[in-house]
């Protein structure tokens, strides 16, 4: 027997913000990250949305790119100088995985950090509040996700909590919101999106609904992400990378990730890449040192016109190209020898990332570091490569 995990509820389409007028309690704790949601005029709405509903808010904002653990201890001092029923984590990824772990400290402030980095180690929430996520970014998933991913700073590692305590009690996914993303956001995210519904795809959990889902996603990110980019006040287009966020999301909340997500963590924590950015440089590499230990490429491959695990690796690429990323780490800035200096320890992390143990081919940690000097250096993957 298996079971699916979502979000509660779920509201989607245009202006499905409104719903936060039908919310029950007394008092929301908003937690927001750079001031976009500010700008635009949504968290204006939320509040006001909520205010109908009898429902006081505060705002805890300033949450940092890639949040840290420090930045969620403080937001969940602030909750519990306040004592909300409700959490809104509005906002990016980063606002809305801080929102959570904000929310752990909370209702555990005994909790230790370390402790959280253990999968499926997140104490029972629900005690005092419930959780709302409202993405502003069609990528991660994380309004229907037990996942948050945190980075420590001292020690220069993103760890991923992963429970499915986390996941959110309602999640708002309105396309109107994602009208402001700039485009390099828009891109790395919509390259996220596609990285989730690859990899929960050939996960070695088999899951008939994360497969249709991975499928669904996939199909929608490669009709809609271009436009998204290039015309950012296309709604509809928003609206349909928003839903395939979603999709891609809740496939592998239930299939989980493999290792393009346990190579992210690490260069996205030492080198400040953008998550979505060093997925889509390392997905078509291991798509290619995948494919020898599993036979669903192919099928991915025919939504999208093709028919190996190289086609699929291929329009990755071109699709990747075609809205403004790079294709290999060195672009990034990073100095072969600072490359070099660091490649055992991000290859170690990447080994022992949670993520690892759900890809489809067990690896070893040289094979580990021939993907990561493959991806480094913008060039195919290869077995060759990995054993020269």
């Amino acid at each position: 027997m298996s079971k699916l995990f979502i979000a509660g509820e779920v509201f989607h389409g245009a202006g499905s913000l409104s719903e936060l007028k039908e919310i029950k309690g007394k008092k929301a704790f908003f937690v927001l990250g750079g001031g976009s949601m500010k700008r635009n005029g949504t968290l204006e709405k939320a509040i006001d949305f909520l205010k109908k509903a009898g429902i006081e808010s505060v705002v805890f904002d300033g949450v940092e790119e890639d949040p840290s653990s420090a930045t969620c201890l403080k937001g969940a001092e602030a909750m519990r100088n306040f004592e909300p029923d409700w959490i809104i984590g509005l906002g990016g990824c980063s606002a809305i995985d801080a929102a959570k772990t904000m929310w752990i400290f909370y209702e555990h402030p005994e909790t230790n950090f370390d402790d959280l980095t253990k999968p499926f180690s997140v104490p029972t929430l629900r005690n005092k509040a419930k959780f709302i996520a409202i993405p502003s970014t069609s990528g991660t998933g994380t309004e229907t996700t037990g996942l948050a991913v945190i980075t420590d700073r001292d020690k220069g590692v993103k760890y991923p909590i992963v429970s499915y305590e986390l996941t959110p009690d309602i999640a708002i996914v309105d396309g109107e919101i994602c009208a402001s993303m700039p485009a390099h956001v828009t891109s790395n995210t919509g390259l996220d999106a596609l990285t989730h519904c690859v990899e929960a795809f050939v996960s070695n959990i088999d899951d008939n609904y994360a497969d249709v889902l991975s499928k669904g996603g996939l199909e929608i990110v490669f009709d809609n992400l271009e436009e998204a980019v290039n015309n950012p006040q296309n709604i509809q287009a928003r609206q349909n990378m928003h839903d395939a966020s979603f999709m891609a999301g809740l496939a592998f909340n239930n299939a989980w990730l493999g290792i393009v997500h346990s190579l992210s963590h690490q260069v996205g924590a030492l080198y400040g890449i953008p998550h979505g950015c060093s997925n889509a440089i390392f997905l078509p590499n291991v798509i290619r040192y995948n494919e020898l230990a599993t036979e669903k490429y192919p099928a991915l491959a025919k939504v999208i016109g093709g028919n190996s695990a190289e086609d699929l690796a291929v329009s990755i690429e071109q699709l990747r190209e075609k809205v403004g990323n790079i294709s290999s780490i060195k672009e990034f800035g990073i100095s072969k020898e600072d490359w070099d200096k660091n490649l055992d320890y991000i290859a170690k992390n990447a080994l022992a990332d949670p993520c690892t143990g759900f890809n489809p081919r067990v690896p070893t940690l040289e094979e580990l570091k021939a993907i990561y000097n493959a991806c480094y250096e913008g060039i195919i993957y290869t077995e060759t490569v990995a054993t020269a």
